[in-house]
């Protein structure tokens, strides 16, 4: 996924023939909705109101960077500091935002997820596979030649559809756009201008264009809406056919990431791929984009994401979002809005187990992704040093190792870190010492990455580490033996929450239950663009919130495909009352971190994604542009910057709304004192004649009740209002505890997750 922070750089510009030493940085000029229907009037009126400022029309032609004239109104332009302000001050502009950056987030689980093309599938085979729904990915671009967007036995380009192919650098238009990719364009102005120089410059290779060179946004593509490529593992691994979740979906691709220090981009830009996709069409976003810790508030446009997906949203365009990879840690979930669709990343039912065999003729299973040959037996070490701190030298990112002891021998390391940056700065101390393999023992996680040039590196956790040193300490010459890696799927590989995936409860609004959803994202075999340093044949596996959230897109069409006039909640609502809490194996679903435990929805929402349960959920939580309104107003933000985000006039109650009434699939009271009740409304979707009755799972030290607790649906009753009261049974601050409330008429089980936390202090305004 990316990460935002402000970056803003000083650039020279030639006005009027003249060069002007003064610092200048992109701002965006928000001006609320459109006043025109006409595009070319809107943009004319920006160009207009800038030159007002800067003298004339053809500077502001120059100074001008974007115009936002679809979703909502407004531009970027580079200003100085006192141009910015005379602006600010103009009686039509709404609000004046500074730039800033974005970074990315960075076969099986189809199968895993029963959403298989092998066996019979409700939601794959009604839904057509996706065919004629548009997908719009936000991200690196795409590499066109990869044989996952081949448009064979695909349809004609749907004729609603407005947008259009950009031609760039390696990147023609007419060659490179098809039946399944059916628009590309790409956006870098806004980073061009903070960023000073160059993209090249930063040692990676990039194009002014929609190809992507990263391989991010080709990998997150691919897994939306890939075709059926067969016979495709990562070398050796995961053999199987690759696609999307809705192979028959066509794809829109929006280039707003590039590939410098890492993955950037700049929410101008990002606004503006919103405000062409509002534009072009597309049923549905994908962003594997996010900003960083602390947030910026709903309200605040410097989250470029929240206010484009807001007007998105408000088009009927549902916006699916990566939570974030700073998991396992709480109040580190990202893309928080309610009326985003946030996705945490778990694991499936595979594994890569790699042998390792003592001398001693003991094997145990490592894991790895380690496709090179056997290493035979072999010396194996672990380096130790004197003093009064033995281990301090078997610390893997700390490796120091003597090349006349390390030549030719397997090495064992110790690492509390969990990011794989010890991994790398073992493997290359190990490499560098002449070393031909190493074990590193670490904290138990199943997201792998393979190490450079096949170099066998096997992760095991403490406890047979610390088997593996007592086995070196108890002989004087200890070997070992490390075998390729192994593909293991199904009932002895269980389902987790992956140790990256970023937990709530949200930091900005924790009454709003984030993430919404959890889809698979460790290990996820899909396209990406040959430059990789990690492709094989053009494929790679890659983890994080970026790969889950694809998957959830891909569903998210074939839903939109089934139920063309479903809005982006009750989207949402299908996904997480029907989500799944244990695997197909009837194993309750864990949550990796420093020791496993099981997961909550703070740790997967609804639960991990069920997509033919999402097709059918029978009741639905919908809500619309005056349900977020009522947020914004529970949340206490000022009219203005309310009618700010919204572009409408917008008056608050004078009684401010209690946020745990907002019309959420889910109930997260983060404060309950003694008591407090709250309001949801169902919408019935299944058959018309319906009774549902209410099955309560109270969280821990609390009592709750239902009003009705039966709910009997017809052809004149579609839409029931009920009220949920929830009483303390303690006095005593405690932490959250989980529970649910379940409607059910014997076929369709509607669960919503709860989330309690009992306090005796002062603390959120949450209604109490």
């Amino acid at each position: 996924m990316i990460k935002t922070t402000p970056f803003f750089v000083c650039l020279l510009f030639v006005l009027c023939g003249k060069q002007v030493d003064s610092k200048t940085s992109v701002h965006i000029v928000y001006l609320g909705e459109r006043q025109h229907e006409d595009p070319q009037l809107v943009t004319d009126s920006h160009h207009d109101m800038l030159a007002t400022v800067v003298g004339s029309k053809k500077v502001a032609s120059k100074l001008m960077v974007y115009s936002y004239k679809h979703g909502f109104s407004g531009f970027a332009a580079k200003l100085t500091e006192s141009q910015a302000q005379r602006l600010a001050e103009h009686p039509g502009v709404i609000r004046l935002i500074p730039n800033s950056i974005h970074k990315l987030q960075t076969t099986r689980s189809w199968d895993y997820l029963d959403h298989s093309y092998h066996t019979p599938n409700i939601l794959l085979d009604k839904s057509n596979k996706g065919d004629g729904v548009i997908i719009g990915v936000i991200d690196t671009g795409i590499w066109p030649e990869s044989m996952a967007f081949n448009d064979e036995g695909i349809g004609p380009v749907p004729s609603r559809w407005k947008g259009g192919c950009e031609s760039g650098e390696q990147f023609n238009a007419t060659a490179h756009c098809n039946r399944k990719v059916i628009g590309a364009r790409w956006f870098v102005d806004g980073l061009l201008a903070e960023y000073g120089q160059p993209l090249n410059n930063s040692g990676h290779k990039e194009f002014l264009s929609p190809r992507d060179a990263h391989g991010h946004g080709t990998h997150t593509s691919s897994t939306a809406a890939g075709s059926y490529v067969r016979n495709i593992s990562y070398k050796g691994l995961g053999l199987g056919t690759v696609r999307g979740g809705a192979p028959s979906a066509r794809l829109a691709i929006y280039k707003v990431c590039w590939y410098v220090l890492g993955g950037q981009c700049a929410s101008a830009d990002i606004l503006k791929a919103f405000d062409e996709a509002i534009h072009d069409g597309v049923d549905v976003l994908s962003l594997s984009i996010g900003s960083g810790i602390p947030l910026f508030s709903d309200v605040d446009e410097r989250d470029g994401i929240a206010t484009g997906s807001f007007h998105a949203v408000a088009k009927g365009i549902t916006v699916v979002c990566a939570a974030a990879n700073d998991g396992p840690s709480s109040q580190t979930v990202q893309n928080t809005a309610p009326w985003i669709l946030t996705v945490g990343a778990s694991t499936m039912d595979r594994a890569f187990p790699t042998p390792v065999t003592l001398g001693n003729n003991i094997t145990i299973l490592g894991e790895a992704m380690y496709a090179g040959k056997e290493i035979g037996f072999t010396g194996l070490i672990y380096p130790e040093s004197k003093g009064l701190d033995p281990t301090s030298a078997g610390v893997c990112q700390e490796l120091s190792l003597n090349r006349s002891l390390v030549a030719g021998k397997v090495v064992l390391c110790f690492t509390s870190v969990a990011r794989r940056t010890a991994i790398s700065n073992a493997t290359s101390a190990v490499r560098a010492a002449g070393g031909v393999g190493l074990i590193v023992a670490k904290n138990p996680s199943d997201d792998l990455a393979p190490c450079s040039n096949d170099f066998p590196c096997v992760e095991v956790d403490y406890e047979v580490g610390t088997q593996i040193l007592f086995y070196i300490r108890s002989t004087r010459s200890p070997v070992v033996k490390l075998s390729p890696s192994k593909t293991q799927v199904g009932k002895l590989v269980s389902a987790k929450v992956a140790h990256f995936s970023s937990r709530g409860p949200s930091s900005i609004a924790p009454a709003i239950l984030k993430p919404d959803i959890a889809a698979p994202g460790v290990n996820i075999l899909a396209a990406t663009s040959p430059l990789s340093p990690l492709a094989d044949g053009g494929f790679v596996m890659f983890s994080g919130t970026s790969m889950a959230t694809p998957h959830i897109s891909g569903i998210v069409a074939l839903l939109k495909a089934l139920h063309p006039d479903w809005s982006p909640a009750t989207i949402k609502s299908a996904l997480v009352t029907t989500a799944l809490r244990n695997d197909d194996y009837g194993f309750p679903i864990f949550a990796e971190g420093s020791s496993r435990k099981l997961a909550d929805p703070f740790d997967f929402g609804g639960g991990i994604v069920n997509p033919n349960g999402a097709a059918d959920p029978g009741l639905v939580y919908d809500m619309g542009v005056a349900d977020y309104v009522h947020y914004l107003c529970a949340m206490g933000y000022t009219n203005t910057s309310i009618s700010q985000l919204t572009g409408q006039s917008m008056a608050c109650p004078s009684i401010q709304p209690s946020i745990l009434d907002v019309n959420l699939p889910s109930i997260t009271i983060p404060s309950l004192r003694n008591s407090t009740t709250l309001t949801r409304t169902v919408t019935n979707v299944g058959p018309v004649n319906s009774t549902y009755i209410a099955v309560i799972e109270p969280p821990v030290g609390t009592i709750m009740s239902v009003r009705p607790n039966v709910l009997a649906f017809d052809a004149q009753t579609k839409t029931i209002t009920f009220t949920v009261m929830v009483f303390s049974t303690h006095q005593i601050n405690a932490g959250y505890h989980f529970g649910s409330l379940t409607w059910t008429n014997g076929v369709h089980n509607v669960r919503s997750p709860m989330s309690v936390r009992i306090q005796f202090v002062e603390s959120y305004a949450d209604g109490n």
